[in-house]
């Protein structure tokens, strides 16, 4: 297998209150039957109903609730788009669940989740330069 994500798809409650907030926050993307495709960089974020992606996957749904272990990120070029990003975040109704604050990697992030508990973080990482196309290289950290 190649190396490379091509789609996230997040399970969604509500479509069009999913939709809204990713709107709001000026993501730009297209409804296709019942699901929304919003292209991000190299890959594609797509929102569907949970049912539709746990029966389409042969998963059962457990409900939206708790951790589910998994956080997008989203890294910035300069420190100070964190906390507007967050401002904007919580003002299309996320939930800040760990407000901007320095990092033990220099750096600076906070975290949000979406109206359906998808966790993001929002980051300015000094040691991932991002590209003018958006994109970012995993540095060379020396491991073997």
């Amino acid at each position: 297998m190649e190396q490379r994500l091509s789609l996230i798809t997040l399970g969604v409650a509500d479509l069009a209150r999913s939709r809204d907030f990713y709107r709001q926050l000026g993501w730009q993307g297209q409804e296709v039957e019942h699901t929304v495709f919003f292209q991000a960089g190299g890959l594609a974020v797509v929102l569907w109903s949970r049912q539709s992606l746990a029966e389409d996957a042969g998963v059962e749904d457990r409900a939206a609730g708790g951790f589910a272990g998994v956080a997008l990120a989203h890294n910035v070029r300069e420190r100070a788009e964190v906390d507007h990003l967050m401002a904007a975040a919580a003002q299309a109704g996320a939930v800040v669940t760990q407000p901007a604050r320095d990092t033990s990697y220099g750096g600076y992030a906070g975290y949000f989740t979406d109206p359906d508990g998808h966790l993001w973080e929002i980051a300015w990482n000094p040691g991932f330069p991002i590209a003018a196309d958006g994109t970012i290289t995993v540095p060379d950290f020396g491991a073997t």
